[in-house]
């Protein structure tokens, strides 16, 4: 039986109030986790299709060939709500059993969201 509580989202710690209004504005948020029932986290990097776009631009300006971040999740708007709901989406999908946990599953460097 799995619990309720999870998978659920952990959010980089000093996400406040604050961050939290600035985040879509920004519109990624990086250094976030995913915690299953068993402590595993798995990194997670949400970033919205106009930041996905800039982004790509700015590294083929440089010269590169593509872009990548560990557990890019591509949202129509990086909020807590859609945020959350992507990582039970996801979840569903078996989209984290393709990852690698981060080693070790320690909870320093992250605040746990309630």
């Amino acid at each position: 039986m799995s619990n309720a509580n999870y998978p659920r989202l952990i959010l980089p710690t000093g996400f406040d109030e604050r961050r939290a209004f600035e985040t879509p504005l920004r519109g990624y948020l990086s250094e976030a986790c995913v915690e299953t029932e068993d402590g595993l986290r798995y990194p997670v990097f949400f970033v919205d299709p106009v930041r996905l776009a800039q982004d790509l631009e700015s590294v083929v300006q440089l010269g590169e060939v593509c872009l990548a971040e560990p557990g890019m999740i591509v949202v129509p708007e990086v909020n807590l709500e859609t945020m959350e709901k992507a990582v039970q989406a996801l979840w569903r999908e078996g989209f984290f059993s393709h990852l690698k946990p981060l080693v070790p599953a320690a909870k320093n460097g992250f605040i746990e969201r309630a």
